[in-house]
């Protein structure tokens, strides 16, 4: 799984997310790169040939959620996922695995003492569909935008 230091050091980053299993592909992973999702080491990169080591910090920005992973290993191939997990460290605070900076627990007290101070968004009225309803009829349509724009017509 994991290469020795003596014949590779470093690897593509794009290779990297696609064997540690982040990308479903390394099409995907190079998309993110482009598109600005990744840093390496706080600095953004734009090329998915940047090449990363093991020490390095990754930031990715995967839609709503933001990951931060420390660089453990290399691998010459994309294994299964238990070896996956073997290439990086989660550092993200909320995953609910043990950060440097102490216990889960602990990062989870800091995560709940931030949504505290934070100040509420405004609630707005969400139109929900149970489960396996189908697609909302022509009238159903009309009610929903009516719930949206908050008025009769």
């Amino acid at each position: 799984m994991r290469q020795p230091a003596s014949e590779t050091s470093s690897l593509r980053i794009d290779q990297w997310l696609w064997f540690a299993r982040i990308a479903k592909s390394r099409t995907l992973a190079q998309a993110l790169i482009e598109r600005g999702k990744v840093r390496i080491n706080r600095a953004r990169i734009d090329k998915p040939s940047q090449q990363v080591k093991p020490g390095d910090v990754i930031t990715i920005s995967l839609g709503p959620r933001i990951r931060v992973l420390e660089v453990s290993a290399l691998s010459d191939r994309r294994g299964p996922a238990s070896e996956a997990v073997q290439l990086y460290v989660e550092l993200t605070p909320d995953a609910g695995t043990p950060t440097r900076s102490g216990t889960a627990a602990e990062s989870r007290g800091g995560a709940e003492r931030a949504q505290a101070s934070a100040p509420e968004p405004p609630s707005a009225p969400i139109a929900v569909r149970p489960h396996g309803a189908g697609r909302p009829t022509k009238r159903d349509r009309r009610a929903i935008d009516r719930l949206k724009k908050g008025g009769d017509g």
